[in-house]
């Protein structure tokens, strides 16, 4: 469910494009609301014809946002603001993500948006996820089918998906932080795992990506598309330490054995995860060899896991 965008609502999106290039993707009513909007007598967002009349017309950025990253922040931000201060955009988060092309250009991104709203443009969210691994008894880093798998439960007091299990530390990647810094200052807040813990035993896993749409308007046509890279860690952590909750988002961690974790993948297991930490998970269990290349629909499973735009 977390990979999924009914065919018709592909079809009708239509791209976000600035400077030439293709950063979001929207329904037509959402872009049709942005283009409607003014601030400070201003219209920070169009709608362009391409050259070829036939095709989509694509959202831009009006000449009125500037052409600096910075300009274009504050532009788009006015509009962001509005939405919000009229109730259309919830759980604002004083948290800035970069608008960007490809991951490469994360350091120079056409401008920066309020987390709560990257969606709405359909713009590219990179986020990490860590798998908390204790290793076996004998040490063998290789013997992952049978490690540990540290796991949290949500508080009951979180706005999305209050008391679901979790990963042991997840977050989204803001903007001016690279990827490391990012896992261990998530690892910190989230779990009190100290910093030398973490860059002793953490080891990079790739990526999953995936596309979503939703949202509370979404039956009215003005959904938005989650478009996520999420990158993969394992943090291999020792026996005897217990991580603890700081930041009261989790109300307390426990460890499962991986019979445990491969059961709780079942869409019908009764103490549901996160959802988007199902494909994080599964692909773990393939990497450790919990999940057999003979299983069936091997292949689909791998393809579904990077079926997102992972760029």
């Amino acid at each position: 469910e977390v990979n999924k965008v009914p065919s018709d609502v592909k079809k009708s999106l239509l791209d976000f494009v600035v400077d030439g290039k293709n950063i979001g993707k929207v329904t037509p009513k959402v872009a049709q609301r942005l283009c409607s909007i003014a601030t400070q007598s201003s219209f920070i967002f169009e709608l362009s014809q391409n050259i070829d009349a036939s095709t989509k017309p694509i959202l831009t950025l009006a000449d009125d946002a500037g052409t600096t990253s910075e300009s274009r922040t504050q532009a788009v931000a006015s509009v962001m603001e509005h939405l919000r201060d009229n109730g259309y955009i919830t759980g604002w988060r004083d948290e800035m993500y970069p608008v960007v092309e490809t991951f490469d250009e994360v350091s120079n991104p056409v401008f920066l948006i309020e987390r709560a709203a990257s969606s709405l443009l359909g713009v590219l969210e990179y986020g990490v996820h860590i798998n908390g691994i204790v290793l076996p008894e004998n040490g063998n880093v290789m013997d992952r089918k049978n490690a540990k798998m540290w796991m949290a439960r949500r508080a009951k007091t979180k706005s999305k998906f209050p008391g679901y299990l979790d990963h042991i530390v997840a977050g989204g990647q803001p903007a001016g932080l690279s990827l490391i810094e990012n896992v261990v200052k998530e690892c910190l807040e989230e779990a009190g795992i100290p910093p030398e813990l973490t860059k002793k035993g953490i080891q990079p896993a790739g990526a999953i990506s995936y596309e979503s749409y939703g949202g509370k308007f979404k039956d009215d046509g003005e959904g938005v598309m989650s478009r996520v890279v999420l990158f993969c860690f394992d943090l291999i952590l020792p026996n005897d330490f217990v991580p603890t909750a700081h930041d009261g988002e989790v109300d307390y961690f426990f460890q499962w054995e991986m019979r445990d974790i491969a059961k709780s993948m079942d869409p019908k297991y009764e103490d549901p995860i996160k959802p988007n930490c199902y494909p994080v998970i599964i692909d773990f269990l393939i990497r450790s060899g919990c999940i057999s290349p003979d299983s069936p629909k091997y292949l689909d499973v791998l393809r579904t896991l990077r079926s997102g735009s992972c760029m």
